[in-house]
Formats: C-alpha cells, structure tokens, sequence
C-alpha cells in the first residue's frame, strides 16, 4: 500500500522529489502519512476533498484486513 500511495501522490504534484509516504500503528490498522511540499497540499486534497476521499476509499477497498485503513496529509517542513 504505502509504495502504491507514493505512486499516485507523485503523479498528482508538481514536487514529486518531496513526497514522503511513512506508515504508523499497528499491523491491520495503519495509519499512512503523505508528506507533500506546500504547494502540494491543494493537489492531494482536491476541490472539496475529492481527491483524498478517492484515494482513500481505492486504500480500503484493496484492504484485506477487515480494518480501516486511515490517510493523512501533512506538509513538510
């Protein structure tokens, strides 16, 4: 999961040398964090949160684990 999100968030952005996805929590109930330049930021998101609701609803619909996967957005410093 995290290699396909980092995929699709660079393909999305115009930085994609500063996309960093990491992955937390534990194992079944992971917590990904794409890490975008600033000006990303709006990419990912979407015009009214499309964007990020799509790629979250493609995450838990791949999910086997019968947990809900969460995906955040946060910029780097």
């Amino acid at each position: 999961m995290k290699h396909f999100l980092e995929f699709v968030a660079r393909s999305l952005v115009d930085n994609p040398d500063d996309v960093q996805v990491s992955e937390s929590g534990p194992v079944g109930g992971e917590t990904f964090r794409i890490g975008l330049h600033p000006a990303d930021v709006g990419l990912i998101i979407g015009k009214n949160g499309r964007t990020i609701s799509a790629l979250r609803n493609i995450i838990n619909t791949t999910h086997r684990g019968g947990s809900t996967l969460a995906v955040e957005v946060v910029e780097n410093s």
